[in-house]
């Protein structure tokens, strides 16, 4: 016998600092939601066991794998997506270090290390450079060796100092 979830409950939190209210199944995942509900790509779908970090987002000043969230645990929170680091037309300085130090090969798991990055430098904004590189230990790339998005990172804290 196989059975089919339809409860539904409504959930109210903010995303990139605007309030949603939705109707959903609570055991949705929250990648899920922003990807097909609130049409938010940026968090990428890929492994959905939670250990590519691809999917990565800012959940009440953490970086979260959003494929293990239920959605059904959102309820009054506040997420930041990529989408939601830039202000208008001008990138988040995270954004501008990644592009100018390199850091961006073929950009599938770059939105979830930025978000990680952000988390970091919300928390430490003088990171060394350990810390930069334990703030991406769950985000995989295969196109990198991760020294260029440490240096993006670096700089990006530098930049958000006033420094550089």
């Amino acid at each position: 016998m196989t059975s089919t979830r339809t409860d539904r409950i409504n959930v109210m939190f903010t995303v990139n600092a605007e309030r949603v209210e939705l109707s959903v199944d609570p055991e949705r995942s929250l990648l899920d939601v922003l990807r097909t509900e609130l049409g938010l790509t940026g968090a990428k779908r890929a492994c959905e066991d939670g250990h590519c970090g691809a999917c990565k987002v800012v959940v009440d000043g953490n970086a979260v794998v959003s494929c293990l969230i239920p959605i059904g645990k959102m309820q009054d929170k506040s997420v930041l997506t990529i989408e939601g680091l830039a202000t208008g037309t001008t990138l988040h300085p995270i954004q501008t270090a990644f592009m100018e130090c390199g850091a961006v090969q073929c950009g599938y798991c770059i939105p979830g290390m930025i978000m990680a990055a952000k988390a970091l430098l919300d928390r430490n904004p003088d990171p060394s450079e350990q810390q930069a590189r334990a703030a991406i230990s769950g985000n995989l790339c295969r196109c990198t060796g991760y020294k260029k998005q440490v240096e993006a990172i670096l700089l990006a804290g530098k930049r958000m100092r006033g420094l550089a």
